[in-house]
């Protein structure tokens, strides 16, 4: 009995509702602003912003500021004491903990159960639909999941109040059903110490009939090389042979695109992308033939864009979906269930598409390299690093740059420390490919090297096996969700890094 089979209509009814973001886009998101302000009007926010008087979203954009997290901490931090009604009327009991801000170490993102419900989970459904309809050979609940997480610990001393991982929160609520298609165990799933977690990930799932995987690529990478390890295999289909699809976010696949295809061969594994940060489930590869993400737009997320060439400003232009123009890169603003109020979450984005709204993540409004007008975004750097892997058969498995302000010769480059999975053959050629690839995806970039006047070519330092490992579990951030910010404007990671690697 092919149970994806029995399966499959319920997912293709849902399917026939997200064809309508192609022709309702803003009627769906005026829905859910509507939605989210007539439930907001009981809380502390909506009583100061006056929400009563709001009925539509120009109304809205002129009664309510744009919002960082340190704009809402007092308001957070009140309710992981375990007050209610603050910025959304529910007690928020689960808070997905990311990297920090200026003044803070870390922030606690507010995640409430109408959250849970309407944003993550439908976008773990959503996943799983916009797969089933482009496979429709798949046999993906003929065997089990590996879902890779985080963890999480008490929140202050609030009774069943979490703070962690997106994705442990995500692993403690998830329907019990769930647990009889995946693996591993909901102990094994939540452990702190990845290390220890790697190895019970890799024996509990190594007999299993695993079909699917879910998680960052880093970390999976790394758990999928301990089966190899365990199993004496060198690929993974030997291992799990009805292995179909990996489900992966976080970081951008392509550095680590052909170490997956080395350990699992041949045509019958997919990869989709998910955009599912501690804020919300943004965005689901539709197609797999393009690697632009649909704008998941019936969720409870109402989304406005701030031009990037713009954010700097005091009054900036701010655009509704329905107001953005492809090919423009954008800072995006949401306004959620979880009780998040015109937040700039730090993304950038670029449109493909408007009918339906597809876009790439290009980066972050605050890991870019604009030291000398260059205005380098990851975007930039993923496409320059494929490049010259492709003309030097080169593998990445992490990077990090930044700026050399001046060096001894009284210089300006840019500095890159590359941990290779697959070191080039030349590393002098790598670089140069590297710089080159640069050029012609950055105007700026090109203007600033032109004849070295103002950019010297950028150079390239190795990274010893295991540095960015190294580096992320000095800072007690080994697993997870953590990652090493790609670009950066000043040197304090590189820096330390560097002194690391000796």
């Amino acid at each position: 009995m092919n149970i994806t089979s029995i399966l499959r209509p319920v997912f293709e009814r849902r399917y026939r509702q997200i064809e309508r973001y192609a022709t309702e886009a803003e009627a769906l998101q005026r829905g859910v602003l509507a939605r989210l302000i007539e439930t907001g009007c009981s809380t502390e926010w909506g009583h100061r912003h006056h929400f009563s008087n709001i009925h539509s979203y120009e109304q809205f954009a002129a009664a309510t500021s744009i919002t960082s997290y340190d704009d809402l901490k007092t308001d957070i931090d009140r309710m992981r004491h375990g007050e209610r009604g603050i910025l959304w009327p529910d007690m928020v009991r689960w808070y997905a903990k990311s990297s920090g801000t200026t003044s803070d170490k870390s922030k606690f993102i507010p995640v409430s159960q109408q959250g849970l419900k309407d944003i993550h989970y439908a976008g773990g459904r959503d996943a799983v639909v916009l797969y089933l309809h482009n496979n429709p050979q798949s046999r993906f609940f003929a065997g089990r999941g590996l879902i890779l997480g985080g963890s999480h610990s008490p929140n202050y001393n609030v009774n069943h109040s979490l703070v962690g991982d997106l994705s442990a929160i995500l692993i403690e609520n998830i329907n019990p059903l769930v647990n009889f298609i995946r693996v591993p165990s909901k102990k094994t799933a939540l452990l702190s110490d990845f290390e220890q977690k790697r190895d019970r990930l890799a024996r509990e799932s190594l007999h299993r009939n695993v079909t699917n995987i879910s998680g960052v690529p880093s970390w999976m990478l790394s758990v999928l090389s301990r089966v190899l390890e365990l199993s004496g295999k060198e690929s993974l289909l030997d291992v799990w042979p009805n292995l179909e699809v990996f489900f992966h976010g976080g970081v951008a696949f392509t550095p680590y695109r052909e170490q997956y295809r080395r350990i699992i061969p041949g045509d019958q594994m997919h990869y989709e992308e998910t955009y599912n940060a501690s804020e919300g489930f943004f965005g689901l590869q539709s197609d797999l033939s393009d690697p632009a993400l649909l704008m998941m737009i019936d969720y409870g997320i109402f989304y406005e864009f701030i031009p990037l060439d713009e954010i700097d400003k005091e009054h900036p232009t701010v655009v509704p979906l329905w107001g953005v123009e492809p090919g423009r890169n954008y800072a995006m603003v949401i306004t959620t269930c979880n009780g998040l109020w015109r937040y700039l979450i730090g993304d950038t984005v670029r449109f493909t598409n408007t009918s339906p709204y597809k876009f790439v993540i290009t980066g972050r409004t605050k890991f870019f390299i604009n030291a000398f007008g260059e205005e380098l975004i990851v975007d930039n750097a993923e496409h320059g690093l494929a490049e010259a892997c492709r003309q030097t058969g080169a593998q990445v498995l992490e990077y990090t740059a930044a700026p050399i302000f001046m060096d001894e010769n009284g210089h300006c480059r840019h500095q890159w420390l590359i941990e290779f999975s697959q070191p080039p053959a030349d590393t002098e050629a790598f670089a140069e490919a590297l710089d080159k690839a640069l050029q012609r995806q950055n105007s700026d970039y090109e203007a600033k090297r032109f004849k070295n006047i103002t950019l010297q070519r950028l150079q390239l330092v190795t990274a010893r096996p295991g540095l960015f490992n190294d580096w992320l579990r000095s800072k007690g951030k080994l697993g997870g969700q953590h990652k090493v910010p790609r670009l950066c404007n000043n040197r304090d990671i590189i820096e330390q890094m560097l002194a690391l690697n000796g």
